[in-house]
């Protein structure tokens, strides 16, 4: 038989296997939400006890919590924050009553850790309490949505820098594809001519303006909603103690934290949650667009546009020999897609807000840190595996860029736009090149033709 310890709250007493951290109101959850085996992401259970350790060290010095509580809980606090304790935090991402269930779980390892410390017995909440100590001045309602925005804001700090790494792989690539001119498309429709190179700059220019965007969402985060306790009023704080938290937990997290301007705001808006959400949307939605882009180019090799070959990373197919496929756009997208989900369910939890408390902010949290988590943990990959590898197929594009109708339109301001459409529908039906037709038809000389259809001079030269 596994030992026991009981433990008591307010609907009664059960027991706790004496083994575990957790006490009974973490038990309650797991019985209630055993949804989806999910467990909160580990920069969030950091940040959530950062979010203790700043508020045990400012009751400390307002008089509200004795100091050989206060170290104890500290101490505990850095021990969790040293990566110890880690499969404590059992309750699922799933929850009710806007993270109460993840916050007593936060509340009561940390308490039987300083009981511990002090040498008593897990679950003599008499000395020090889950509620009375640990949550000293504190409310989920407050704690929480601090919590997760700290998560936020360090989680994406990695995926900055990937983004950075993303963007910087398309430059060089756009540097090395410089001279590969070929023929644009608009509507998938032959176009006038553009380079490869130009093509990749303007994706370095397009996740250089997402990751901006993000980085704007991301700095709206910095004001915390600590120190508002259940409604934003502060009711039960200790005088001081939402700027003296606040100014703790900035310097515990190397953030540039605030308490918000409006504690009520704060506790019922979800709208910096949204933002950061929907800059993560728009960014999915460039990485969608670009993807697939890039198996477009890379289609083929004889059916498809095939003016680029990526790198071959694994056997595309189980049946046909030596097929490859464009693996890791396809995986990029699908990981996009998830995110662009995840954002819907973000606004669903925003406007699900009532009155004075948003209670959604479990689910919101959760679905921003996966669609954080699964991007950086990916494009690195994609970066080094499959944009910097890639090349171009500088001859079938030349070839596009050679018989490409659309170069008729080069000769619109010369001879009108209507003849210069008939000049196209000629070039098409009798699949002899633009350039070489205006010469046949004597509208250029050999040498104009030269001049005027010179790749350097189409494509804007750069």
């Amino acid at each position: 038989m596994t030992p026991k310890r009981k433990e008591r709250d307010s609907l009664g007493v059960r027991e706790i296997p004496k083994q575990v951290y957790w006490g009974i109101q973490t038990l309650r959850a797991l019985e209630n939400f055993p949804v989806s085996g999910q467990r909160a992401d580990p920069v969030f259970v950091s940040a959530y006890v950062s979010v203790k350790k700043a508020c045990a060290m400012a009751n400390r010095a307002a008089g509200a919590l004795p100091a050989v509580k206060a170290r104890a809980i500290v101490r505990a606090c850095d021990e969790v924050l040293a990566g110890k304790f880690a499969g404590e935090f059992v309750v699922d991402v799933y929850q009710a009553c806007a993270g109460t269930s993840f916050n007593m779980n936060v509340n009561e390892v940390l308490a039987n850790r300083a009981l511990q410390i002090l040498g008593r017995d897990k679950g003599r909440y008499d000395v020090i309490s889950p509620n009375d100590h640990v949550n000293c001045g504190q409310s989920t309602n407050d704690t929480f949505p601090t919590a997760s925005h700290i998560a936020i804001m360090s989680a994406a700090g990695a995926l900055d820098r990937s983004l950075v790494e993303l963007a910087a792989a398309f430059k060089r690539k756009s540097k090395e594809l410089s001279g590969v001119v070929k023929s644009a498309r608009t509507h998938l429709q032959d176009a006038v001519p553009i380079t490869l190179g130009q093509e990749f700059a303007a994706y370095a220019v397009a996740l250089d303006s997402a990751r901006r965007a993000l980085g704007d969402s991301v700095l709206g985060l910095r004001h915390v909603a600590l120190g508002g306790s259940a409604v934003g009023t502060g009711l039960n704080t200790p005088a001081g103690f939402k700027k003296r938290a606040v100014a703790i937990l900035g310097r515990l997290t190397g953030l540039p934290l605030a308490a918000a301007k409006d504690g009520r705001y704060a506790l019922q808006s979800h709208l910096p949650l949204t933002g950061c959400s929907a800059a993560l949307r728009n960014l999915a939605l460039e990485l969608i667009r670009i993807s697939g882009d890039l198996r477009l180019l890379a289609s083929g090799p004889l059916t498809g546009f095939a003016e680029i070959v990526m790198p071959a990373v694994q056997p595309g197919s189980s049946m046909m020999p030596g097929k490859v496929n464009p693996s890791l756009a396809e995986a990029l997208s699908q990981i996009s897609f998830d995110v662009v989900a995840a954002d819907a369910t973000v606004a669903l939890a925003a406007q699900a807000g009532q009155l004075d408390l948003n209670v959604m902010t479990p689910v919101s949290v959760y679905r921003i840190l996966h669609s954080i988590r699964i991007l950086d943990n990916f494009l690195p990959i994609f970066t080094r595996r499959c944009v910097a590898g890639l090349r171009a197929d500088a001859r079938r594009c030349r070839g596009y860029f050679d018989n490409n109708p659309s170069l008729a339109t080069v000769l619109a301001p010369k001879i009108g736009y209507l003849k210069a459409a008939e000049l196209f529908k000629e070039s098409l039906a009798a699949r002899v090149s633009v350039p070489r037709l205006a010469v046949r038809k004597g509208i250029l000389t050999e040498r104009q033709s030269k001049t005027l259809f010179g790749a350097g001079k189409l494509t804007g030269g750069r």
